[in-house]
């Protein structure tokens, strides 16, 4: 679903509209210009920290830089590493966790500014304390735009405007939370089993 927002794909059927206009009448620089990815796999050049962040704005200031990483939470352990800014990350960031190149990539969605957010089950993969780090920088850079969130975890997505279902490819419900858990559908069947295995212990 998200490559066809991003324009990955295009649809077999019917259309995909950005702002009422179909999405494949825009040019690719224009769309991808309102849209920022925040992904679950996330791709870090081998480059330095400083130029991994200003990928999202090429003509980013150094404070400019600094300022988006503090609202990702990356900040601080940045400044941890060797050269701070300036140390080289690895081929494909190898050099960092995986809460770590989240937070940069956060960052750099953060420093793009633009008004349309896509994430893909961001804190999936990620141990309680960088999944609290990771959360709480994308509810930084969600503040005041458009979002569409993959999410299996559904405590993620509660107080979602929309949440749509989808089941086998279709929709099978949309509403807002409580209104999903009242029709006792697919969603609260789903919401139910997760919540009792939160308190599964080993």
């Amino acid at each position: 679903m998200l490559k066809l927002c991003a324009r990955f794909y295009d649809p077999q059927q019917g259309q995909v509209l950005f702002n009422g206009v179909d999405m494949k009448t825009l040019e690719p620089e224009s769309l991808m210009s309102h849209i920022s990815m925040v992904f679950q796999d996330v791709y870090l050049f081998q480059d330095t920290i400083r130029n991994n962040i200003r990928f999202g704005k090429t003509d980013a200031t150094d404070e400019e830089i600094e300022a988006a990483a503090r609202k990702a939470c990356c900040h601080d352990f940045i400044m941890r590493l060797p050269k701070g800014y300036d140390t080289q990350v690895g081929e494909g960031g190898c050099t960092l966790s995986g809460g770590e190149k989240q937070r940069i990539s956060i960052a750099r969605a953060i420093l793009k500014e633009a008004p349309v957010v896509l994430l893909d089950e961001a804190t999936a993969s990620l141990d309680p304390e960088n999944e609290v780090e990771v959360q709480r920088a994308i509810n930084t850079l969600i503040a005041g735009r458009t979002v569409i969130v993959i999410a299996h975890r559904l405590k993620t997505i509660k107080n979602a405007d929309n949440i749509i279902v989808l089941e086998e490819g279709r929709i099978a419900e949309q509403g807002k939370h409580q209104e999903l858990l009242d029709n006792k559908g697919l969603y609260a069947k789903l919401w139910n089993i997760q919540e009792k295995t939160l308190g599964w212990k080993l």
